[in-house]
């Protein structure tokens, strides 16, 4: 019925790939042509018993489409042949029927309990698959997924009953691993008491099991059985085989149980947290740190969530034990001496892992401020951070400034003690590290100076300003002279908050005639559109009327009337900048008449985005300012004369036509408002009347506009 499967693309193109592209040929043409003397199912029936490998993958990639067409027949004559071939299909075929059980489950396209035995078997006998890697945990994530569609009785009957009545030790060893998972998951679909009495056991035999694998994997599983079976049986029958696990000789066991513990923080009362959880951690973490570098990873990762679980039922003790060990993994694999920190001789391999460590200390260090209370950051955590932003390795140092600005707030009125710091990564020569802090360096900025070690303005200049300046300078320069134009504009994006930070007269002698450079010198249209931003940014709040009237006559001389077209385009982007941010009367005085005398450039794109401008333009002129107005008339009847350009003169018509669609629109509007005026019976009361004074104040009061009542 059908043309021969293409031939074969080579080793490259996999056969899902080819079915794919079977696909929608095959539906189509079925539709198209043999409607009428067979219908779908059958046709795909027949095409899975006598067609090549690539066509049955293409109808079983289209099995969940046949099931919404008829899911009747398509299980009785489709489904049972998948069965029989999935039996010796190879991992594509495999994958592919996984993926469209799965749909097929989750679509509420068939009724759940006429078909899903049928199904539910299919994916049960394919978890025992001799592929154990990639094909079986296809099946078993098909069937995870689906566990949330199923009914509860669904699940006892079709997957429970199978799983209790197997002895597990018989099973394999991945069999094992898909028990502890669907445990996992299954557990919170019933009752506490049903999981007390039924699923315990066979939990507590997988946690005992003889593979660390299966052990780790049943441990990963608790914080699902333990929310299932809820508080009161958690002491009694969960801590005691977590506490078991996480003495296990096996690291990847104890790694588990650490996690799950972890996770569980809130589950314990405080009495099992200080008797139990507290020692349990504290041998964890040292025999972690003794010689267990894959583990410490892990656990330098989570230490800050460990720290904020646990530090409500801390003694003064073991706070202090928690935080000298925190220390302890910030310094790992460094060197002290005289103040800075130098890198040890150690393998490659292994120096990796120690960075790893450090990183993640740094990634938990607003945490540890917080657990350490930031009253005694100075004593207690100063030097760490120092080291953490001083660190050799890039990732360190980026890191500790992607979460500068949390530890900035912590400190509140001390946030002068880490101002050295945040010199150094606005510096550091790591593009990097400026990346990370630039993200969010508006909100430091702001922070650090605002709450700055004196009481009033004059000490936080004195204090902060000096090293500070020349730290943004250096920051700028590294972001221009790279290649990563984006962090060059996401900083100076950030500069726009320096008229909060920093005086008007820094501003003005270290970053006007910077911005000037890079609107008229850079070569990403981005970064010269932020730094006009910038620029207009710096005007509006600069207070000095002298440098005022300089930067705006510096703007008309190199911008408006600059040799290149490229800097009278900025200046066309500097206009609508200044009309959101200044008024409109300022704006005409400085900006409005250079941009129209812009309507003779001799190149076009600038007389094109001029076109575009003229309602903005319009917009700012005041109706009483009739030179402006005659100006701009002026502007357009010589851009209508004189244009040549055709795309210049298809803006301005453009421009024009929608103007006036706009003046129709208000003439509609006006005239459907005379119509209903008209039809109000005091209106028709007031046109009988004798009074011809009345008459007239009503149509004043109709018909005048509203500017009319609050002019001056």
């Amino acid at each position: 019925l059908l043309p021969p499967p293409p031939p074969c693309c080579g080793d490259a193109v996999c056969l899902v790939a080819k079915a794919k592209i079977l696909c929608l040929t095959i539906t189509s043409e079925i539709q198209q042509n043999y409607s009428h003397v067979i219908n779908i199912t059958s046709h795909f029936s027949m095409l899975f018993s006598s067609g090549e490998d690539v066509q049955r993958a293409s109808v079983i990639i289209n099995l969940p489409n046949l099931v919404r067409q008829n899911p009747a027949e398509t299980f009785r004559r489709v489904v049972p042949k998948v069965r029989e071939v999935l039996h010796v299909a190879g991992a594509d075929m495999q994958l592919a029927a996984a993926g469209s059980f799965l749909t097929v489950l989750q679509d509420d396209i068939v009724l759940i309990q006429t078909h899903t035995h049928s199904i539910l078997q299919i994916v049960l006998l394919n978890l025992d698959h001799r592929d154990t890697g990639l094909v079986s945990n296809a099946w078993l994530e098909t069937l995870l997924s689906a566990i949330d569609a199923l009914p509860k009785e669904t699940i006892r009957q079709e997957i429970l009953s199978p799983l209790l009545s197997k002895h597990q030790l018989s099973q394999s060893v991945p069999a094992r691993l898909a028990s502890c998972r669907i445990l996992g998951k299954v557990v919170g679909k019933f009752e506490s008491s049903i999981v007390k009495k039924d699923l315990l056991p066979l939990i507590r035999s997988l946690c005992q099991d003889v593979e660390y694998e299966v052990r780790a994997c049943m441990c990963r599983q608790l914080e699902n059985i333990t929310r299932g079976i809820g508080l009161d049986h958690t002491k009694v029958e969960v801590l005691p085989e977590l506490v078991e696990l996480a003495q296990d000789e096996a690291s990847t066991v104890r790694l588990a149980a650490f996690d799950t513990i972890i996770n569980l923080l809130e589950m314990f009362d405080s009495d099992d947290r200080t008797c139990v959880i507290f020692p349990l951690v504290k041998a964890f973490c040292e025999k972690c740190f003794k010689g267990d570098e894959a583990v410490l990873a892990s656990l330098s990762f989570q230490y800050g969530k460990l720290c904020h679980g646990l530090s409500e039922s801390f003694t003064d003790e073991q706070h202090l034990w928690f935080l000298e060990f925190y220390k302890k993994l910030c310094c790992l694999g460094l060197q002290h001496e005289n103040g800075h920190c130098e890198s040890q001789p150690y393998p490659l391999e292994l120096e990796n892992k120690y960075a790893l460590v450090r990183r993640n200390c740094a990634y938990n260090f607003p945490a540890i401020v917080l657990f350490a209370d930031p009253n005694h950051f100075l004593s207690e955590l100063y030097r760490t951070f120092s080291s953490l932003c001083h660190d050799p390795e890039i990732s360190v140092r980026r890191t500790a400034a992607g979460g500068f600005h949390e530890v900035v707030k912590l400190l509140g009125p001390n946030v002068h003690y880490i101002h050295k710091e945040l010199i150094t990564l606005l510096q550091d020569d790591s593009l990097e590290v400026l990346d990370a802090l630039v993200n969010n360096l508006q909100e430091t900025l702001e922070l650090a100076t605002s709450r700055g070690e004196g009481a009033g303005p004059e000490s936080k200049v004195s204090v902060n300003i000096p090293d500070l300046v020349p730290g943004l300078v250096a920051a700028e320069q590294k972001a221009a002279s790279s290649l990563h134009w984006r962090v060059h504009e996401k900083l100076l994006q950030c500069y726009s908050c320096l008229p909060r930070v920093i005086s008007g007269d820094q501003i003005y002698f270290r970053f006007f005639q910077r911005m000037f450079s890079i609107i008229t010198t850079n070569n990403v249209l981005p970064v010269q559109r932020e730094a006009v931003r910038t620029l207009c940014v710096f005007l509006r709040y600069n207070r000095k009327q002298e440098q005022r009237q300089e930067i705006i006559s510096k703007i008309k001389q190199e911008l408006a009337q600059g040799r290149s077209y490229w800097n009278r385009l900025r200046y066309l982007d500097l206009c609508e900048i200044t009309i959101d941010l200044f008024s409109k009367s300022y704006f005409c005085k400085h900006f409005l008449i250079p941009a129209l005398e812009l309507v003779s450039d001799p190149v076009a794109n600038v007389r094109y985005k001029l076109c575009y401008m003229l309602p903005k333009l319009r917009s700012t002129i005041k109706p009483t300012d009739k030179h402006l107005l005659q100006q701009l008339e002026f502007c357009v009847r010589k851009l209508l004369c004189r244009e040549k350009d055709k795309d210049v003169v298809a803006t301005l018509r453009k421009v024009r036509h929608e103007r006036e669609l706009l003046d129709q629109k208000k003439e509609k509007e006006e005239t459907l408002l005379l119509e209903m005026v008209s039809d109000l019976p005091f209106f028709n009361y007031f046109m009988k009347a004798e009074s011809s004074l009345i008459m007239v104040v009503m149509f004043f009061f109709f018909f005048t506009p509203k500017q009319f009542y609050f002019s001056n």
